[in-house]
């Protein structure tokens, strides 16, 4: 027995110099000292001495005697990871150069900073950013109509355009001394946010110019004249701009686009310049057939050697306007019924000069790095925004609705079968906007988080999707019929348009997420990769030395800390929180061990293979996403004070996504590339098993009362939507009549209580109310309330009907 608990004692030991991580000469000293003392003090059997010293010192010896572990242990593992490093072409190298590391990188270290988490300032508006809302946005909400928009016109009034362009809507991102508003990537998601909560093409109209387009880019990379010529245009919607990048034969894989440009000598305004002859296939872009402006993405050749030996030179991005002889636009699309601007543009051998390339002829080449690091701030505000407003327009209009809408004399949100799907909808929406916040906060700070973008866009979107299902499900007949009092059905309609566009969403789950966060934002692989390019062998094998070392210690450290804080449920993390979240950062402290190890094992034993192995790469993903998500959320509650009634939002958030974590790492060992590797990594994933479980039923109804009920929490949840209180507008006459019944509950009590203890008799013709005001059960003005509930409720519940002929517009 005491030979069992000295055998103990040194493992524990081990784990514990693991995973505080004192490095390797110390480790072996500390490890040493132990095995000498169990030898002279413990009564263990003088061969399993002799086994335990000669392992210890096979290992350490050879470790710690640096020439010889270079010679011999680095060098060969130096050639073996050239070997398994998955090719890498040019546009997957700039997607990897592109944007910065933040808080993904914290994630995957495995040892989350939370102190620095909180650390981040709150994004807050300025004065003139929250005047921006208060008016202008609010009264260009006021002024669309979403029937008119997608049904009567396909396309925005023309007094809505104007209002847009007259107020400076495409201007957001435009610095001051260029005529923009120059606001912070915070009140460009609040602006857009709103928006989308009004209306999905208003929304998208606003969006696109101020996100991945000729504004940014310019921004970014264009020369002074063009930054002089075109910001104050665009600025003042002088200039409607589009950007065309996917072709037909080209969407995920731009580096596989046919459209190219030739180099080549032409005339160009009565005379002979250097230029390029271009000829491209654009579809799916939005505001091209409106716009004035056409930014473009392709290939530029140069056969003729006019300037200089190479003839592929790359991706390369241009502004041309649409007026340019040969330039074919103006057709539209039709996507789902949605209204915004959206078609294809083509061109033959256009012939544009030198100037119009972003950023002139030295940037011939270098379209690919600049779209990347422009995508990284558009995909982290621009669809996350949108999402957000779809989904806190469903939690408005569904909770007022299961409270105005009654079954069998009860609201239909107080069945629990609706409270899930309420449950669901409050729940994600809560999540959604802390995210949508951190992110963009972190655009504010300066970063350009690549790998967070594909995050926030496939995860906002999706979960904006599942919002949209449930309220549907919960309005039922009125959400399916179409017409003016229909508030949902063109925002479901719609959904898989921001599921497509910036990036499928499959595309990026499986491939983008964890496929290039591994490598991105991981402390050494990346390190590591570019030590293997270093033309300089030695140099190259003494700097891969020191990286593998560290590397090892990390990974041992990661799966120390995962068996020892699931075994303690990170008891052994100091944490910040109360005792209603201090649980939380703990376990999110063990399963970010825990997927640092699962990384770590499975770029190991996969290498370059993991590319192909899309459904593990996709569940990887899931679990550093549901990781952020999970930051962001207690950082978001953390933020707004820690409101004690914002708790069941907070919980349901939180031990969903806890849930969803440790099944997505579940699956992942199921289908473990080395079934027996699998079974080994689940003792440090899961030593006391799986524990953590979804949202309780009791949460699930408090969120779903949240919804249902006017108060301080609500309102911090609906903060940004769109609420109007004109009874005369879709979504006003909902929330004045919500107002109404809520008024008249207590009223409608007492007279269901007098009509069953025969208090109130009445005939069956007769108007109820005007009895109960007569015989005294309630007061004139209190039946005039009730009178007022019930109209509104029979108004909210009303659907559209339409004539034969109405059904056959001209």
């Amino acid at each position: 027995m005491l030979t069992l608990l000295w055998l103990l004692g040194l493992i524990f030991c081990v784990v514990i110099l693991a995973w505080v991580r004192i490095g390797l000469l110390n480790s072996c000293l500390v490890v040493g000292a132990y095995l000498l003392a169990m030898t002279l003090l413990g009564p263990v059997h003088w061969l399993l001495d002799v086994i335990l010293w000669a392992l210890f010192l096979g290992i350490a010896l050879p470790l710690n005697m640096t020439d010889w572990r270079r010679r011999n242990i680095t060098t060969p593992l130096f050639h073996w990871f050239k070997k398994v490093l998955p090719p890498i072409s040019d546009t997957e190298q700039e997607a990897l150069d592109a944007g910065t590391v933040w808080w993904d990188g914290e994630i995957f270290s495995g040892r989350p900073d939370w102190d620095r988490l909180h650390s981040y300032p709150r994004p807050t508006l300025s004065a003139e950013e929250q005047a921006f809302l208060d008016g202008p946005v609010e009264e260009l909400c006021g002024m669309t109509n979403e029937w008119e928009v997608t049904t009567e016109l396909q396309d925005l009034p023309e007094p809505v355009w104007s209002f847009i362009k007259s107020n400076g809507f495409f201007g957001l991102i435009i610095p001051k001394e260029f005529g923009g508003k120059g606001f912070s990537a915070y009140a460009h998601s609040q602006i857009a946010m709103k928006l989308a909560s009004r209306s999905g093409d208003l929304g998208s109209t606003v969006m696109v110019p101020n996100s991945l387009g000729p504004a940014e880019l310019l921004m970014q990379y264009g020369t002074d004249e063009q930054k002089q010529h075109y910001l104050p245009r665009l600025a003042a919607g002088q200039e409607v701009p589009c950007f065309a990048l996917t072709s037909p034969e080209a969407g995920s894989d731009a580096g596989g686009m046919p459209d190219r440009g030739i180099v080549c000598r032409g005339q160009w305004q009565g005379e002979e310049v250097l230029g390029l002859s271009v000829t491209w296939e654009k579809r799916y872009i939005t505001l091209g057939p409106v716009a004035t402006l056409l930014g473009l993405a392709f290939k530029v050749y140069d056969p003729d050697g006019l300037l200089g030996d190479q003839e592929e030179l790359g991706i390369t991005l241009a502004l041309i306007p649409t007026d340019t002889e040969g330039v074919e636009i103006g057709r539209r699309h039709f996507p789902l019924n949605a209204a915004f601007m959206n078609g294809p543009n083509s061109g033959k051998d256009v012939f544009i000069p030198m100037d119009y390339l972003i950023g002139g002829q030295p940037m011939i080449g270098h379209g690919w790095k600049m779209l990347m690091n422009c995508l990284a701030v558009g995909r982290s505000i621009s669809l996350p925004a949108g999402g957000t407003g779809a989904a806190k327009m469903a939690s408005m209009t569904t909770g007022a609705y299961a409270r105005i809408r009654q079954q069998f004399n009860l609201p239909i949100g107080e069945f629990e079968g609706v409270q899930e799907a309420l449950a669901r909808i409050g729940g994600n929406t809560y999540v959604m906007d802390a995210a949508r916040t951190m992110t963009a906060g972190a655009v504010d700070l300066g970063e350009k988080p690549a790998v967070l973008s594909g995050v926030v866009k496939y995860h906002i979107t999706e979960r904006m999707r599942e919002c949209m299902n449930d309220a549907m499900d919960v309005h039922g007949g009125k959400g399916i019929c179409m017409g003016p009092k229909n508030y949902l059905g063109r925002g479901y309609q719609s959904v898989p348009i921001s599921i497509t566009v910036e990036g499928a969403n499959i595309l990026t789950r499986s491939m983008m997420i964890f496929g290039q966060g591994a490598i991105r934002c991981h402390p050494y692989v990346l390190q590591e990769m570019q030590a293997t390019q270093d033309p300089d062998q030695d140099r190259a094998i003494v700097r891969f030395d020191g990286l593998l070392f560290e590397h090892i210690g990390h990974a041992l450290g990661n799966a120390a800390g995962s068996l020892l804080l699931g075994l303690t449920a990170g008891a052994l993390v100091k944490t910040p929180g109360n005792d209603d979240t201090r649980g939380y950062y703990r376990q999110l402290s063990r399963l970010s061990a825990a997927f640092a190890t699962l990384t770590d094992t499975t770029m190991l034993m996969l290498g370059g293979e993991l590319k192909r192995r899309e459904r593990l790469s996709a569940r990887l993903g899931d679990v550093l996403s549901f990781i952020y998500l999970a930051s962001a959320t207690l950082k978001h509650y953390h933020d707004q004070g820690s409101p004690e009634e914002d708790l069941p939002l907070l919980r349901w958030g939180v031990e969903d996504l806890l849930a969803k974590i440790e099944q997505a790492m579940h699956e992942i060992l199921l289908n473990f590339p080395d079934r027996c590797m699998g079974i080994a990594l689940r003792v440090l994933i899961f030593p006391l098993g799986r524990r953590l479980t979804p949202p309780s039923d009791l949460t699930g109804s408090e969120v779903a009362r949240q919804l249902m009920t006017p108060s301080a929490s609500r309102d911090r949840l609906l903060s940004g939507c769109y609420r109007s209180n004109d009874p005369e507008d879709v979504t006003g006459l909902l929330n004045t009549a919500l107002d109404k019944v809520i008024l008249a509950d207590p009223i409608e009590l007492r007279l269901s209580k007098a009509v069953r203890s025969g208090e109130l008799e009445h005939d069956s013709d007769a108007d109820v109310l005007a009895v109960a005001a007569e015989s005294g059960v309630i007061s004139p003005d209190e039946a005039q309330k009730v009178r007022a509930a019930r109209l509104a409720r029979r108004s909210v519940i009303e659907v559209d009907d339409f004539s034969k002929e109405e059904m056959r517009p001209e």
